[in-house]
């Protein structure tokens, strides 16, 4: 009986690292591991900027990638944030479009990751069943994200915003650290709004404030409130 052949480390970290491709073919995972840009990056490191061409499609094997909007204001929208096992909506469209970046990506933490070259992407899009629904139900997931974005914005008080980030964070993470600001930029506000804000819930009893820390005490209120 033929021995199936073992994956490389790195094929094989791709595989455990993204359930959609956990399944495609030996040659594929090879493929991924052998033709992307294996890199690292420190938190802050700007990924990709505005009206830059795209330099390949990033899988995302550690870390956090915030996407975001700037306006000549210098206020910023956070549109999405790419975790491990995840992929950016933004570079595979503009490798499909042939397109520069219209908005940029900020290392969030340390962040490591595989990047596919231009060709490379577009080989296995045309060549790859599963790395094609890979990358489809991206765009398809994103989609739907982003609309909750901009339902928010169009219907949801800042304080309602608010209150459903802190409940978020604080499922993912416990204590939630961040500068006001940072909460300000993925909110789409200003800094003096959004400390108002925060005091007026720890007032309440539901967050207790500290240095660039918020400890959610009332995630109930918090939840009734992002509720409406």
């Amino acid at each position: 009986m033929a021995v199936a052949p073992s994956l490389s480390p790195l094929a094989a970290r791709v595989a455990a690292t993204f359930p959609t491709l956990a399944e495609a073919p030996f040659a594929t995972l090879e493929r991924i591991a052998n033709e992307g840009i294996h890199r690292k990056a420190p938190a802050g490191t700007v990924m990709f900027s505005e009206h830059s061409p795209c330099g390949g499609f990033p899988l995302v094997l550690a870390g956090t990638i915030r996407v975001l909007q700037r306006y000549p204001n210098g206020r910023e929208l956070q549109l999405y944030r790419v975790k491990p096992g995840e992929s950016c909506l933004l570079s595979g469209s503009c490798l499909l479009a042939h397109a520069h970046y219209d908005a940029s990506g900020v290392a969030d933490t340390d962040v490591e990751l595989l990047i596919l070259p231009p060709p490379a992407f577009e080989a296995l899009i045309a060549q790859d069943e599963t790395f094609r629904r890979h990358v489809f139900s991206l765009f398809g997931e994103r989609l739907a994200a982003l609309m909750q974005v901009v339902e928010a914005i169009a219907y949801q008080k800042l304080d309602q915003r608010l209150a459903a980030l802190l409940v978020n964070r604080d499922a993912d993470a416990g204590e939630i650290h961040a500068t006001h600001q940072a909460l300000a930029d993925e909110l789409g506000s200003v800094r003096e709004i959004v400390s108002r804000l925060l005091r007026s819930f720890e007032d309440r009893g539901w967050v207790d404030l500290g240095r660039e820390r918020i400890r959610v005490v009332d995630r109930v209120a918090l939840a009734g409130l992002a509720r409406g």
